[in-house]
């Protein structure tokens, strides 16, 4: 197999307004898939035509949730393979190199292959943490899909073979720290949401403990203090977030 032709790889991204990112991602899938589809939400920038110009397959649905969404993009594919990644993330040349070399073996030895997932945060690759090497289903078989849930979606792998690979998908997680904040900020009211409707309650005290708990097992056991002030903040803003989940299940169970 040439280096240059493609594998016979659907690559799949959700979008809106992404105009300011869309181009890192939509680039590192055009060398690798016979296909990258860009499904659309309504963006009002740049996006729609960077994606297009670049090669993409541009569709446009509204909005209907992280998990449908990806789940009607995953649909539209054409290949038996998927990869799938967020309008944030990218692969390197290495990356891209891991993958042709899983495609040239042993692809079909699982239904599902992990890839291991780099954070950056405002322009620093994190190197200890949970966000530093993170194992995430984004290379798969295209009848798969997305088990129903508010936010943190996930691919349902239940009865399917879920191996790791060797490779390394980058993720720049924040264009600043206030997006990024009021990002988590979202996230905490879906979850909290969810929970309730569950049933689920929490204690006054829960989102300290949960807080707490983060750091120690961020910062501390897995080794996360390595990336000094940025990581500091990074993991800050994460501990804020568990709090936050947990007092506005609180809140909600209270009331």
């Amino acid at each position: 197999m040439r280096m240059s032709q493609p594998l016979p790889l659907s690559g799949v991204v959700i979008t809106k307004n992404e105009g300011d990112r869309i181009a890192r991602c939509v680039a590192s899938m055009i060398p690798l898939c016979s296909e990258v589809i860009v499904l659309d939400s309504g963006s009002t920038d740049a996006t729609v035509r960077i994606a297009a110009d670049l090669g993409a397959r541009v569709e446009h649905l509204d909005w209907q949730g992280f998990a449908l969404q990806k789940n009607a993009a995953i649909a539209m594919a054409r290949e038996r393979w998927v990869l799938l990644l967020d309008a944030d993330e990218w692969l390197e040349a290495p990356a891209q190199a891991e993958l042709r070399a899983l495609f040239a073996g042993d692809i079909e030895q699982s239904d599902v292959w992990l890839l291991m997932r780099r954070t950056h945060f405002l322009g620093h690759a994190l190197r200890g943490g949970s966000f530093a090497k993170e194992p995430v289903h984004r290379l798969f078989r295209s009848n798969i899909r997305h088990g129903l849930r508010a936010v943190h979606e996930y691919l349902d792998v239940e009865g399917r073979t879920v191996r790791p690979s060797r490779i390394v998908l980058e993720h720049d997680t924040a264009r600043s720290a206030e997006d990024y904040w009021s990002k988590l900020q979202r996230y905490a009211a879906l979850w909290a949401g969810e929970q309730q409707a569950k049933g689920k309650t929490a204690g006054p005290l829960r989102g300290w403990f949960a807080a707490t708990a983060y750091l120690l097992k961020n910062l501390v056991l897995r080794g996360g203090i390595v990336d000094g002030a940025a990581g500091f903040r990074f993991h800050w803003l994460h501990a804020r977030y568990a709090k936050r989940k947990y007092d506005l299940l609180a809140r909600s169970s209270a009331g």
